[in-house]
């Protein structure tokens, strides 16, 4: 393993990595939403479910990114 791949892998795991995951996580509520008022303007039941599905997709995904986060700051001293 290459120190350029060792570094990409423990990046995923660090405060920045995460903080980067959270707000790409966040950007695509942003295709939810677009999807699910262009679905409502249609009255498209399928594609409303879809969007309805994707946003708890991405509620979930950002639960799970804040809770990585807190246990990244339980280690840390300063942090509490």
């Amino acid at each position: 393993m290459s120190a350029m791949t060792k570094k990409a892998k423990n990046f995923k795991k660090s405060k920045t990595g995460l903080y980067v995951s959270m707000a790409t996580t966040a950007f695509g509520a942003l295709s939810v939403a677009k999807q699910a008022k262009l679905a409502r303007s249609d009255n498209d039941t399928l594609r409303l479910i879809d969007a309805a599905v994707s946003a708890a997709a991405i509620a979930s995904g950002l639960a799970i990114l804040y809770r990585e986060l807190k246990r990244l700051g339980d280690d840390d001293v300063l942090l509490g």
